[in-house]
């Protein structure tokens, strides 16, 4: 779900003075609440089912789900400058309130699934910013708080439109989930290798648990509905994300979502069937899909998907340009409006997706389109 630029040693530009660091991080809230507003009883079905959160979910939002869109690239246009190793998760010091904005407008648009600020904010990389642990964990959390908090300001902003009519039916307030974003190490590292998912032979399946297993810990007791490992490169980090889930024995559900360059196989190589098939034998796991990858492969790797998942398939690619690394910047594509995205939707509804969204470049007109191109009528 990035572009990362950078090195991992890079310095936060501007950087803010240690007083501005110092104040901004005392006022980090410690925050918790019950997820998506669901009570105790909830919480406890599904531990006991993990699936009845995105079963539940996706019936009330009629079969189908739209996830929000591009992040970075969306603050990017608010005038945030993420040229950083820690990306978007920057903001989560710098600017939490354009975060809670941008989160805003998608929820606007039509989102009914928020993705946090967290896709590249690690203890590691936070520490190696000077931070201290505790600090760096109070990030991550702030990353789902103020993505909550932008769920709460829409539900106030529009509560005089619940229990109205459309069309004489009666309307009730839209269930909107909350994602903690967790991304690969790849993205960490912010040297290019979430696009390649080669790591080097000294990187285990053991060291990968030791660097994401506090990480993951945090984001599934900050109060988000559900986990999202994003842009996943290989086979390897897949099976370590399955194996963390139960071994850390984590409350709440995930969706893995992997990233593809040629439309056949994740971008190591591996085999996207066998990648699908570890999140289809882990019980945590509620939905398995695409992000981070040209709309026009799409189509065929849902057809592959399909082969060997029996969970909801979810499907959220970049707008279609591509990106010059050397260039650090964003270059035109034939095919790749909001117009020619859209075009797309209906025929992946078809093809068996049922959450479907957006990531690099796309934005929250992006969104209100896939929202408009599944007939849906948004419920505030």
């Amino acid at each position: 779900r990035s572009v990362a630029v950078g090195s991992a040693g890079a310095v936060l530009s501007p950087s803010p003075s240690p007083i501005q660091w110092a104040w901004r991080l005392l006022l980090l809230p410690v925050w918790s609440s019950t997820r998506g507003g669901r009570g105790d009883m909830a919480a406890a079905a599904e531990a006991a089912d993990p699936s009845a959160l995105m079963r539940d979910f996706l019936r009330e939002s009629g079969g189908c789900a739209v996830i929000d869109g591009g992040l970075a690239t969306e603050l990017e246009a608010n005038g945030a400058d993420l040229n950083d190793p820690l990306w978007s998760a920057k903001c989560l010091v710098s600017s939490p309130e354009l975060i809670r904005k941008v989160h805003l407008d998608y929820l606007e648009a039509g989102a009914d699934i928020l993705i946090t600020a967290s896709y590249q904010a690690t203890i590691q990389g936070f520490q190696s910013k000077g931070l201290s642990r505790e600090q760096s964990e109070n990030l991550l959390r702030k990353s789902v708080t103020v993505a909550c908090e932008a769920r709460d300001i829409f539900y106030e902003r529009n509560k005089s439109s619940y229990n109205s009519s459309y069309k004489g039916t009666a309307t009730k307030r839209r269930h909107i989930l909350i994602a903690a974003s967790i991304g690969s190490y790849g993205a960490y590292l912010a040297d290019g290798s979430e696009y390649s998912g080669h790591y080097g032979d000294a990187i285990t399946l053991e060291s990968l648990k030791d660097f994401h297993r506090r990480r993951v810990q945090i984001l599934a007791e900050s109060g988000a509905d559900l986990l999202a490992f994003e842009t996943i490169p290989n086979k390897l980090e897949c099976q370590a994300y399955a194996e963390l889930l139960e071994e850390n024995d984590i409350k709440i559900s995930a969706w893995f979502s992997f990233n593809s360059k040629d439309g056949i196989n994740v971008v190591s190589g591996d085999s996207m069937l066998e990648c699908v098939s570890i999140g289809e034998s882990c019980r945590k796991v509620v939905a398995v899909g695409i992000n981070c990858t040209p709309p026009r492969f799409i189509h065929g790797l849902l057809l592959s998907i399909r082969k060997v998942t029996t969970k909801p398939i979810l499907i959220y690619p970049n707008s279609g340009e591509t990106y010059d690394a050397d260039k650090k910047e964003w270059v035109a594509s034939p095919g790749a409006s909001d117009e020619d995205f859209v075009s797309y939707v209906t025929k992946w509804r078809e093809d068996g997706a049922c959450v479907i969204g957006g990531c690099c470049r796309t934005t929250p007109n992006t969104i209100r389109a896939i929202s408009r191109a599944l007939g849906r009528h948004l419920v505030l």
